[in-house]
């Protein structure tokens, strides 16, 4: 492990000591979605905010296991993920925010499909790494965080740390040929 950084220890949303408010979900082409986010002060009272608005839009939004600031219009680098009960995960950390996140290592790269709230009507085919480390901070308390992750769980992060450097899914895809009209909305 990376000297100073640590898991989650348990860390849930309930840590951020503020209740959080229902965003409207930007689509694209909204600027903000195109535009890389700057790093953040983890423990500023607008961060901590954001976070916990985050994590409530997350769980009223049917199907979503992961929203970054700029899909609620903050250009910032921060976001949440939960795979908890997903059908595709396998290594779950449950609800978790994440500051200034980063991968740090990326092996065992597989193509899989991917959706996003923030383009409603296609998914696509991308490849992503399948096994992960990724840094990061957590909101509050800013205290490092190191996490390894897999499969599902891996792929949701490294859409939500896409979408604070500016990238949607579409940006990642291979041509036009992977890119499908969505057949079930959520």
């Amino acid at each position: 492990m990376t000297a100073g950084y640590a898991g989650l220890d348990g860390w849930t949303p309930d840590a951020l000591g503020v209740p959080g408010e229902v965003r409207p979900v930007v689509a694209a082409p909204d600027p903000v979605l195109s535009r890389p986010g700057p790093e953040v002060d983890p423990a500023s009272a607008e961060v901590v905010q954001l976070a916990a608005d985050l994590v409530a839009t997350m769980r009223v939004s049917p199907g979503c296991v992961g929203l970054a600031a700029p899909q609620v219009g903050v250009s910032a680098r921060v976001f949440a993920v939960d795979v908890t009960g997903h059908p595709k995960a396998v290594t779950v950390h449950g609800a978790f925010v994440l500051c200034n996140a980063r991968v740090v290592e990326a092996t065992r790269w597989k193509a899989g499909r991917e959706g996003c709230m923030s383009v409603p009507d296609l998914t696509g085919d991308v490849k992503r790494a399948s096994r992960l480390v990724v840094e990061g901070a957590l909101p509050g308390s800013g205290a490092p965080v190191r996490l390894v992750t897999d499969g599902f769980e891996a792929r949701a992060l490294q859409h939500e740390i896409d979408h604070c450097a500016g990238l949607l899914f579409l940006d990642r895809v291979a041509g036009a040929h992977a890119i499908y009209q969505r057949k079930v909305y959520l």
